[in-house]
């Protein structure tokens, strides 16, 4: 009541009504006069009526956390894996550079010459791997020769069709043996993952909101992550030899394993 009377009040620099003027001019001076102070208290008033909205507004502001529960779900899936990678190489020695070079390059050529017979799309793709080229050092610290390596790279869905091209190789050896999830198959798996764990999720939010005695539930704030297992690359020195040693079109004998495709929901609901 106090701060409506102060601010009701003419202001500390307006003139009280005696100090008025009187004479011609006064009856015009003391409507000014009367406007000015009336229209201080008015503006006042408003500002006292606005306090209530602009609380309101923060309040509002402020999120409700009163029946928040966090929780999470999650969904996995195992599939056996359709991709192969097969890695064939060699190492040459001399005891100049340009003698290693050029016999890693006859070595790749012949191996080119007879894989790509067997390219086919997915069903098999050919690439050439690292090729490395350095010196060797005696125990003086001088150059005693050169070493150097290549690589060809195999992949592809049609694991007999790899193998068997494989085999044919007689320039290089197989060092490296890895099995995966092809692009097309890890994409739709991790599809189908997701839908499940988002329908886990819900289904739980569901739950708990019904066992504290809601029946409905608002969804706040969501999180997905996503991960995935697969077998380590697997070294096969004698399965290297076996292959030079058969020299035959039998395919090379090779076992894939499964990958896992593993989706988490996070997030919160508020209960209603």
């Amino acid at each position: 009541m106090r701060c409506l009377q102060a601010l009701l009040s003419p202001s500390s620099h307006a003139l009280p009504p005696d100090a008025l003027p009187n004479g011609r001019g006064a009856q015009s001076t003391r409507r000014q006069w009367m406007i000015g102070t009336v229209g201080s208290g008015l503006l006042g008033v408003l500002a006292l009526g606005a306090v209530p909205s602009v609380l309101a507004q923060v309040q509002q502001a402020v999120p409700d956390v009163s029946r928040v529960v966090n929780l999470s779900s999650s969904s996995f899936v195992e599939v056996p894996q359709d991709w192969l990678s097969l890695t064939l190489n060699t190492t040459r020695e001399a005891t100049d550079a340009a003698s290693v070079q050029n016999e890693l390059k006859v070595a790749m050529e012949s191996a080119l010459r007879v894989v790509r017979e067997f390219e086919q799309g997915d069903a098999l793709q050919v690439r050439t791997g690292q090729f490395s080229l350095h010196p060797r050092y005696g125990t003086q610290g001088r150059i005693q020769g050169w070493r150097g390596t290549t690589e060809l790279m195999l992949e592809g869905r049609d694991f007999e069709r790899i193998t068997r091209a494989a085999g044919r190789v007689q320039s290089l050896t197989m060092a490296q043996v890895a099995f995966s999830l092809s692009r097309k198959a890890r994409q739709q798996l991790e599809s189908d993952v997701q839908a499940q764990a988002i329908e886990r999720f819900r289904a739980r939010a569901a739950e708990i909101t019904r066992a504290f005695g809601y029946k409905e539930f608002d969804l706040r704030e969501v999180s997905i992550s996503s991960a995935d297992e697969t077998m380590p690359m697997a070294r096969a020195p004698m399965m290297a030899m076996e292959m030079r040693a058969a020299a035959s079109d039998a395919p090379v004998p090779v076992q894939p394993g499964k990958s896992s495709v593993s989706i988490t929901v996070s997030g919160s609901i508020q209960m209603r």
